[in-house]
C-alpha cells in the first residue's frame, strides 16, 4: 500500500512536469510564428522597394559641378604724374630764397639757454586771464593755470609752450609775442594775445 501511494506521486510529478513542458514549448512555438509574420510583414512593407528604386535612381544620376565665374582681370593703371612738380614741394619753390635767409640772418630764435618759467608748462589756450593787480606804476596780470592756481604776471614774464613773452598788460588783455616755426628751418615772430576770461 505504501508502495502504491509512492508510485502514484511519481506519476502525478511526472505528469506536471510534461504539462509545463508542453505550455513552454507551445509558447515557444507561438513566438516563433509571431516573429516569423512580423519578419515577413517588414519584407512586404513598400519601404524597401522605395529604398531599392532611390538607390538605383542615384546610380543613374551624374554629378553636375557649375564651372567657375570667369574672373575679368583688373585693370592697370599707369600714375603719369610722376614727372610732375611735387605738391608738397610748390610751396617753397615760391618763397623767395632772399627772403628765407633774410629770416636765418635775423637772428629769430627761442633762448633755450634761459630757465623756463612755470606757465611755459602750460598750452596758451588753457591759461585763463582772470584779473588785474596794479600798485604804484606796475600791473599784474592774474592768470590761472590748469592746476586752478592763479599766477601773477608782468611785461617780462613767459607763458605758453612757443616761448610767448609778455609785452604789454593792458586793462583788458595781456599782449604776448611768440616765436613759432616758419617752416622752413628758422623761426618767426607771432603777436598773441590773453583776455580776460569773462566765463564763470
Amino acid at each position: 500500500m505504501i508502495a502504491l501511494a509512492g508510485s502514484v506521486r511519481r506519476i502525478s510529478a511526472i505528469r506536471v512536469q510534461d504539462d509545463i513542458f508542453r505550455r513552454l514549448y507551445q509558447r515557444r512555438r507561438l513566438g516563433i510564428l509571431l516573429l516569423l509574420l512580423a519578419l515577413t510583414a517588414c519584407s512586404n512593407s513598400g519601404g524597401v522597394n522605395d529604398l531599392k528604386k532611390f538607390v538605383s535612381q542615384a546610380r543613374m544620376q551624374k554629378g553636375k559641378v557649375e564651372p567657375l565665374p570667369e574672373f575679368k582681370p583688373a585693370e592697370t593703371f599707369v600714375y603719369g604724374a610722376a614727372e610732375t612738380q611735387d605738391p608738397f614741394a610748390i610751396w617753397q619753390s615760391e618763397i623767395k630764397p632772399a627772403a628765407r635767409a633774410t629770416s636765418m640772418v635775423q637772428g629769430i630764435r627761442p633762448n633755450v639757454n634761459r630757465r623756463k618759467e612755470i606757465l611755459e608748462n602750460y598750452p596758451l589756450d588753457t591759461l585763463r586771464l582772470t584779473g588785474f593787480l596794479e600798485y604804484g606804476q606796475q600791473r599784474w596780470g592774474l592768470v590761472k593755470a590748469p592746476d586752478d592756481i592763479i599766477y601773477r604776471v608782468r611785461i617780462g614774464n613767459y607763458l605758453g609752450e612757443n616761448y610767448g613773452k609778455v609785452t604789454q598788460v593792458l586793462e583788458n588783455r595781456l599782449v604776448l609775442m611768440e616765436i613759432i616755426p616758419d617752416g622752413l628751418g628758422g623761426w618767426e615772430e607771432h603777436q598773441a594775445a590773453l583776455s580776460v576770461d569773462t566765463k564763470k
